[in-house]
């Protein structure tokens, strides 16, 4: 069913924005939202729900593609992974993929979910036509975000999990579907924003 975006926004602002939006933020949900419709809009709508759950939680509710750390650069976010990894504070990473290569690219974490990883970048790549493995700030620009999101939930690429995994039928498991992106870190509060998310797609045209 079509989706009333008024409605939509009206309701994410009250319990999801406390009250007020930004400019930036509406164009963010707009771009997911556009990427979602028309091609997608026949799939479970708790799919587009834990979607702009996932991209509220993974980019502070700027609802806009950042950097892995939130660094306004790539040099920044190098150096504050850098410190953590010498620190000891990323004991999960076994191999600090945010190094540059010997082109002087960093795969780290880009987008609406943080992409990471060169043969990550060179798979959702092939899958949507676009060349990230030239361009890794391509994952920046918001439809091109968007469509990573989508595709890579809906798909699988980020881990071996997808999002029919957790919906289908009668089957909604909001915890358990963290797994698709990072396991269940933060899985029961992204829950709650996919929910309320849900809430307001409910009301349609």
């Amino acid at each position: 069913m079509p989706i009333n975006r008024n409605f939509l926004f009206d309701h994410a602002r009250l319990n999801l924005f406390d009250g007020r939006m930004t400019q930036s933020q509406v164009n963010g949900i707009t771009a997911i939202l556009n990427t979602w419709e028309p091609a997608l809009s026949t799939l479970d709508d708790r799919w587009l729900a834990y979607m702009l759950a996932t991209a509220h939680h993974e980019t502070g509710r700027t609802m806009q593609p950042v950097r892995e750390t939130f660094a306004a650069t790539d040099q920044g976010a190098i150096a504050i992974l850098e410190r953590a990894w010498a620190a000891k504070r990323l004991p999960w990473v076994t191999n600090p993929y945010w190094r540059p290569d010997s082109q002087g690219k960093s795969w780290l974490g880009r987008g609406l979910v943080q992409l990471t990883h060169k043969a990550n970048y060179e798979r959702i790549g092939r899958l949507l036509k676009v060349d990230l493995v030239t361009n890794p700030d391509l994952a920046m620009q918001p439809l091109v975000a968007a469509n990573i999101m989508v595709r890579g939930m809906i798909d699988g690429i980020f881990t071996r999990y997808r999002l029919s995994q957790f919906f289908d039928g009668q089957k909604a498991d909001w915890r358990n579907a963290r797994r698709i992106i990072n396991g269940t870190e933060r899985a029961d509060l992204v829950a709650s924003y996919a929910k309320k998310y849900y809430a307001a797609l409910s009301y349609t045209v």
